[in-house]
């Protein structure tokens, strides 16, 4: 079978399966495993290299008001592949190429593959989209394997609830910004943390730093879709933050991380497990940090109490 993924996570699962020497094409955002980067780039990015947070969300609503995609497929690499099967996606029509880049691309093409489109919402769609990529490679042994150990991950996790639930910010975008949606509220909750902003199931969307200053969480987790540990460090950095942003709690404490977001919480595959562990072990070390203090408060006021 000839498979083509238009989609970074598509490519993570088909490679988690074991479907190595299957797989004839990819995006150029494919990175993991190491292995994507080695495979044809059939999925190019309309949008220039080197734009600000702002001026890509400029280009990409400018786009979307001409219900134009930000996509743009290699036709003459697939015409060459003839793939048995394209894996791509019907969430988000900025994260990926979707069925409708495929139906105008359909005339140029002399043959018909299977389009597997995926359309994950929340932490069990995502898994769930793990077995259908099994039962559409015939690899559902593999696929059901993977299931499993993902899930008995995630119940160690739920039962290990930290004494201290922080509430949480996940920003998903910077300039402007925006509120982390589908699957990463429910993640949170896994994790044992409380998501002041983002809605399970829900898209992510954008707000205001009025909202965002009034929700003045524990904790904030930056994730801009796309990008990965080093690169949001840097955004942090050059990215132009508003008053409201220095006057959060949070950042006041010190208690904003850069995350590895393309890894752990853009893509909808199997590391988003990885990406939860992360964030229950950033819940248990806040919570650890809290009791102490807490401790130490209960401490003084006693002293307070005998002194007195």
């Amino acid at each position: 079978m000839k498979i083509c993924s238009f989609l970074p996570s598509g490519t993570e699962i088909l490679f988690a399966l074991g479907l190595n020497d299957s797989i004839m094409g990819v995006t150029f955002e494919c990175d993991y495993p190491a292995e994507a980067k080695t495979k044809p780039v059939v999925v190019l990015s309309k949008l220039p290299q080197g734009l600000s947070q702002g001026e890509i969300d400029r280009q990409v609503k400018i786009y979307s008001e001409r219900s134009e995609s930000l996509y743009q497929l290699d036709a003459e690499k697939l015409l060459e592949i003839q793939p048995d099967l394209i894996v791509t996606q019907e969430l988000c029509h900025v994260c990926a190429a979707s069925p409708n880049d495929i139906g105008a691309m359909f005339a140029r093409l002399s043959f018909v593959p299977k389009i597997l489109a995926l359309i994950p919402k929340n932490v069990d769609d995502v898994l769930h989209d793990v077995i259908t990529v099994g039962i559409a490679t015939e690899r559902e042994k593999e696929a059901s394997e993977l299931v499993d150990d993902l899930r008995a991950r995630i119940k160690i996790i739920s039962q290990l609830q930290p004494r201290y639930r922080p509430r949480v910010l996940c920003l998903e975008w910077l300039d402007p910004p925006f509120i982390g949606g589908h699957w990463v509220p429910e993640m949170v909750r896994i994790a044992g943390g409380r998501d002041v902003l983002g809605v399970p199931g829900m898209r992510s969307f954008e707000t205001d730093w009025k909202t965002i200053a009034k929700s003045d969480p524990d904790m904030i987790l930056v994730m801009p879709c796309g990008y990965h540990t080093h690169e949001v460090e840097r955004e942090l950095k050059t990215v132009q933050l508003p008053s409201e942003w220095h006057e959060l709690r949070a950042v006041r404490q010190g208690t904003v991380f850069a995350t590895d977001a393309s890894s752990h919480f853009s893509r909808p595959g199997p590391r988003i497990v990885n990406g939860i562990e992360f964030m229950a072990e950033l819940f248990q070390q806040y919570s650890r940090s809290n009791i102490r203090k807490s401790a130490q408060r209960v401490e003084r006021s006693l002293r307070s109490s005998l002194l007195g």
